[in-house]
């Protein structure tokens, strides 16, 4: 995805700069990346980027007027109104648009980068005080990896950056191992590679001479947990105040912004706010095989209400037919951070890309707003793990309980965005730009303040019925369309709570009938495979639908790949078991979706990353 990389280190600058070309070289997934490269030999600092042509973070380096201070920034800022021009009021000399103002922003604010409002990271170089400041975004979602070793400060976006230079760490991390078989994902700020961590979230790190000074964090979540809660009203009119004036900022800049809308009710408070003119607004939908979706349906009404265009980007047949290619893609581009079936959401994104460079997303609205815990331990198949792995993957679960202790909204806004919900984005970026005004500095804060915001929820509905009232507010036609699961919808309908109790039982149903099936039913329902008896559930609320796809069109690609002699003899696995899983799900009837998940992703981060030193 785009960012940055580089070495800070007192090696030869001939010996440094073919480094940095070669880590560079990895970053370079599409041709309508930009890249270049800044050196400053007397201080060590050896730096490179790539971003999206016409994107905020195209330009780089930015430098002020003397030339002794250097900024390689990527990622995105939403400022606050009128910042710029305050900057260039004060003499500086900056363009109307774009992120130059942000090198001019350090000169004026000694606490920069924490006024910053967005995702990114950067590293900014000070001549004058001879430091370089490595610093990313408050929550950490525009990840930097990086490693120390003697010879210098390695840093990058992707991981893959720093093992093309430093191949002794393609070693997997049995800690990092467990927490992923447990989790789906890796806790803290490590890593699945020995040796290689995350920068963690709100790092301003200084160096002088080449060497690592200090290893501050400009923000402490306690500053927003130590705000007093607000009573109810009060809460709901100043979250409603911070929504609707900070939203415009997300639909700022020179590229054009497409709406990826859902049943939900995250997008649809977008929509509600946002009143874009006719036929200016891009919408589209992820939509499945088998029939229109729950959120095929509401956004379609959601979008002709708003009078924008809209469609529905279609994942089947096609994308089956080359899975195996994005399936590869998917693990390869995200460093193992997004597992297989996320596959589906690269192939609709390449295609959401086409129709406009920037997507906006309702994405974490849920969590912040309504406390939502989207990812928790899971037991892993018995008998498929070491006996010297299970002992990681249970300290995963101890890991995880104490990640909870504390106020609700740090665990979903510092821990579970940037760990569980990383990998998602970092595929989606390699893509497109990615936008949420969910995750913006002030809403965050004033979610603080909800009463009760401490404690994970504990009535959805009385929480959704909030979100309705701000959906209202902005527009009563928006708020008259029940939700994907039945919320909302003109008040007065005698039929509402029938209505809401079959969505509900289709939704439960589908996820019983795909990823949940117990072992008993996944045969009946295979002796009874004639009949497709798939289609009366799948597809009404999600578009992926991956227990059959691996039981039927990826059959050949799961035997090959997990059957294979590399697969059944790695060290943490079980090769009879694993044989059985195998055979079970794809001839047998069994249901081992989530498993073979896991499977196939750790299969091909070994074949990717860590067999080929």
């Amino acid at each position: 995805m785009p960012g940055i990389v580089g070495l800070i280190t007192k090696a030869p600058r001939e010996h440094a700069e073919q480094q940095l070309a070669k880590m560079l070289g990895t970053l370079r997934h599409q041709p309508s990346y930009v890249t270049g490269t800044w050196c400053d030999e007397s201080m060590g600092v050896y730096v490179g980027w790539a971003a999206r042509s016409g994107s905020f973070s195209d330009g780089m380096p930015l430098l002020n007027e003397e030339g002794n201070a250097a900024l390689i920034f990527s990622g995105e800022d939403h400022p606050e109104p009128g910042t710029a021009a305050r900057l260039k009021e004060q003499g500086h000399s900056l363009s109307e648009d774009g992120p130059s103002y942000l090198v001019h922003l350090y000169e004026e604010d000694q606490a920069f980068p924490a006024s910053l409002n967005g995702w990114f990271h950067g590293l900014l170089i000070d001549r004058h005080r001879k430091t370089a400041t490595l610093f990313n975004d408050r929550y950490g979602m525009h990840r930097l990896y990086y490693h120390e070793s003697k010879d210098g400060f390695y840093f990058a976006a992707e991981a893959k950056a720093i093992l093309a230079v430093r191949p002794e760490l393609r070693r997997i991390d049995a800690k990092g191992l467990g927490e992923y078989v447990s989790l789906g994902c890796v806790l803290g700020n490590r890593t699945l590679f020995e040796g290689i961590h995350a920068l963690p979230p709100a790092s301003a790190w200084s160096f002088r001479n080449a060497s690592i000074e200090r290893r501050p964090s400009y923000f402490d979540p306690k500053e927003w947990e130590e705000q007093a809660p607000l009573e109810q009203e009060d809460y709901y009119q100043e979250l409603r105040e911070v929504f609707s004036r900070n939203l415009p900022r997300y639909f700022n800049g020179q590229q054009a912004v497409g709406m990826s809308l859902t049943g939900g009710l995250d997008t649809r408070m977008i929509m509600a706010w946002w009143k874009a003119p006719a036929e200016s607004l891009p919408c589209y939908t992820f939509g499945g095989p088998y029939r229109d979706c729950q959120d095929v349906t509401i956004a379609r009404r959601v979008a002709e209400i708003c009078g924008q265009p809209y469609q529905v980007i279609r994942v089947g047949d096609e994308f089956l037919s080359r899975f195996a290619d994005y399936a590869e893609r998917t693990i390869y581009l995200t460093d193992g951070c997004a597992a297989v079936n996320r596959a589906a959401d690269l192939y609709a994104n390449e295609i959401a890309a086409q129709i406009a460079p920037v997507r906006m997303t309702g994405n974490y609205g849920s969590e912040i707003l309504r406390r939502m815990r989207m990812f928790k331990p899971v037991v892993p198949t018995p008998g498929l793990y070491s006996q010297e792995l299970l002992p990681h993957i249970e300290a995963a679960r101890e890991t995880y309980a104490q990640c909870l202790t504390g106020h609700a909204v740090s665990f979903t806004a510092f821990r579970q965005a940037p760990w569980h919900q990383f990998g998602l984005l970092a595929l989606e970026r390699t893509q497109l730009t990615i936008r949420s005004p969910y995750l913006d500095n002030d809403v965050v804060r004033v979610a603080y303040r909800a009463p009760n915001a401490a404690m994970v929820k504990s009535d959805l509905f009385e929480d959704d019925r909030e979100c309705s009232r701000l959906i209202a507010d902005g527009s009563k036609k928006l708020q008259e369309v029940p939700t994907d699961r039945g919320l909302g919808g003109r008040p007065g309908r005698w039929y509402a709570p029938i209505a809401r109790g079959l969505l509900e039982f289709t939704f439960r149903a589908e996820y019983a009938y795909d990823y949940g099936m117990p072992q008993w039913l996944a045969r009946i329902d295979h002796s009874l495979a004639p009949l497709h008896l798939e289609r009366l559930f799948l597809g009404r609320h999600k578009f992926c639908h991956f227990r059959v796809w691996y039981r039927d069109a990826l059959s050949d690609y799961v035997r090959d790949m997990l059957l294979d002699s590399r697969s059944l003899a790695r060290p943490y696995l079980d090769g009879k078991t694993l044989e059985a899983i195998v055979q079970g799900h794809t001839r047998e009837g069994r249901n081992y979706t989530t498993a073979i998940h896991k499977l196939l992703t750790l299969e091909l981060l070994h074949r990717l990353f860590l067999d080929s030193r």
